[in-house]
């Protein structure tokens, strides 16, 4: 057991949901249970520690997990030093300096000599001096939202992802103080000593992140429309060509952006492609 690597991830919350099915889909088989607090993969040396959100930081850096997935907003307020392996482009939220409706200020700089609560009292104390901005942080635990109904501050700061709560409580953003998404963190000393076996998970990873913004396509196409087929095609190096039984035709193979296979496939289309299919990819190492 002591060999196996140990991967902390929080057992609830916003993260939880797509870091295990990151996991999952980078291959790794465990069972996950409610009441589990390790769940042992069966096809590498890794075991999946599930602990409060909170306590995933403090797991890593006591060396009590090699690794470990947080978000980025956690990281500044506790200010770990701990090595950034991957960010994983999913739970992205703003940490959001927001004022009532009904207020004047309309920046950050506006709230000089006034109150601010937050859940992030140190992140926020951080911004504000960095900004030579004197503001009084008022820390509280929950319903950061409510401050200013109940005067306990002028503005907060909070986490946001798409600001219907910041409306809901009669608020209006007017400057983030922090951008966050979730991240692959490592402990320092098995960084060092344990760098081949931390790299094998992150290639996992990175290679299912990879492919999750990428489509592959496939398409026939007269060989003489092949340089004009190519300059649409913005393919990780170069697009692969295969010639056809029939005499001028070949197959393009190519790998493109998700968000780009739409605006795309008309253009295409229009310079002689045909049978086009769009197929997900699982995963690209590159």
């Amino acid at each position: 057991m002591s060999d196996r690597l140990r991967l902390a991830v929080p057992n609830k919350g916003r993260l939880v949901e797509p870091t295990l099915a990151l996991l999952h889909d980078a291959g790794l088989v465990f069972e996950e249970h409610d009441r589990s607090l390790v769940a042992r993969v069966l096809n590498f040396d890794l075991d999946i520690l599930f602990v409060r959100t909170g306590d995933v930081i403090e797991f890593v850096g006591d060396g009590v997990a090699d690794l470990g997935i947080t978000g980025i907003d956690l990281l500044s307020e506790t200010g770990a030093a701990l090595p950034r392996l991957r960010d994983l482009g999913y739970g992205a939220c703003r940490l959001t300096a927001a004022v009532p409706t009904d207020t004047p200020y309309q920046a950050v700089a506006d709230l000089a000599g006034l109150r601010v609560a937050t859940a992030h009292p140190n992140t926020t104390r951080r911004f504000f001096a960095e900004r030579a901005i004197p503001v009084d942080v008022v820390s509280i635990s929950g319903a950061v939202e409510v401050a200013p109904r109940l005067g306990l501050a002028e503005a907060i700061v909070d986490l946001v992802s798409t600001g219907s709560t910041l409306v809901m409580n009669g608020l209006r953003p007017i400057g983030d103080v922090l951008v966050s998404e979730a991240v692959l963190v490592a402990n320092p000393g098995a960084a060092a000593r344990r760098s081949a076996e931390l790299a094998a998970i992150d290639t996992m990873l990175s290679a299912v992140l990879a492919a999750r913004g990428r489509k592959y396509l496939m398409m026939n196409a007269p060989a003489d429309q092949l340089a004009e087929l190519e300059t649409l095609l913005p393919a990780l190096e170069s697009p692969t060509v295969i010639p056809l039984a029939h005499d001028g035709m070949i197959a393009i193979h190519s790998v493109v952006g998700a968000d780009e296979v739409w605006g795309l496939l008309p253009r295409l289309k229009s310079a002689g492609a045909s049978g086009i299919l769009v197929l997900p990819i699982e995963k690209i190492v590159p």
